[in-house]
């Protein structure tokens, strides 16, 4: 079942917490494979927000590989599972390509992680 709701006192645009809320659906299981998830019209209509908003949330959606468009059918969560960690993992292996490339150790590359993260 699809749910999402969005919470107006977020620092988060409403876009970015549709986006984490699909993604943390899907991780937990709730959102599996060929689930068809409402119109970008319908969800808008829902949730009290412009088209455009839900419509950016499912273009960097399916962008990231969560979730897929099959035309006048409507859109479906992706059959690839969650790829959100292939993509992570994937931008992990590129981080740790450059800094070697640059000749920095471990202890910096974790110390930029750590940084970037705060």
């Amino acid at each position: 079942m699809f749910h999402v709701e969005l919470s107006a006192d977020s620092t988060q645009p409403p876009y970015e917490q549709l986006r984490m809320a699909v993604i943390e659906q899907v991780r937990a299981g709730t959102l599996t494979a060929g689930t068809k998830i409402p119109t970008v019209r319908a969800l808008a209509a829902e949730l009290g927000i412009a088209p455009n908003t839900v419509a950016r949330a499912y273009r960097e959606l399916e962008a990231d590989g969560v979730l897929e468009t099959r035309g006048r059918q409507g859109s479906f969560i992706a059959s690839s599972g969650d790829p959100t960690r292939d993509i992570a993992g994937r931008a992990a292996v590129d981080y740790v390509t450059t800094i070697r490339r640059l000749g920095l150790d471990d202890a910096d590359a974790i110390a930029f992680v750590h940084r970037a993260m705060d």
